[in-house]
């Protein structure tokens, strides 16, 4: 004669498999808030590298390798790649006095959760800021 299974066995079997399942899509969703949050944060930085070559644009329009190391030493370490990143800088009209110079900074972000990828489309997401900044010396 066979064992009869207990209700309360199976009851603690079956949640078992429920916080299993729980817990594995909650560290999914975790781990892509956490990358979206990466991509943020390297988007705040080259927000603030381009901000920080524009100013130095503003008073030194014609030093454009300067413009070019103050934008990659803004932000050394993190999560940015500064060897791969684009710096281009524009302007307005004639490099001086009263016209205006864009700094503009663009890299290629890698997600790390494949998941994300899938819902954007590609594991690596183009990154760009720029800024504009009127131009205070030399004159005309």
């Amino acid at each position: 004669m066979r064992a009869a299974h207990r209700p309360q066995d199976v009851q603690r079997g079956q949640s078992l498999v429920e916080t299993a399942l729980f817990i594995t899509l909650l560290m999914v969703l975790m781990m892509g808030v956490i990358d979206l949050g990466r991509a943020y944060f390297s988007y705040l930085s080259l927000k603030d590298a381009a901000a920080e070559g524009a100013a130095y644009a503003s008073i030194r329009p014609d030093d454009l390798a300067q413009i070019d190391a103050r934008v990659r030493g803004e932000s050394p370490s993190g999560l940015i790649d500064w060897s791969t990143a684009q710096v281009v800088t524009t302007f307005t009209g004639p490099a001086c006095r009263g016209y205006g110079v864009r700094v503009k900074v663009t890299i290629d972000y890698q997600l790390l959760t494949p998941f994300v990828g899938a819902i954007v489309g590609s594991q690596v997401l183009p990154l760009s800021a720029d800024v504009v900044n009127t131009i205070l010396s030399p004159g005309c």
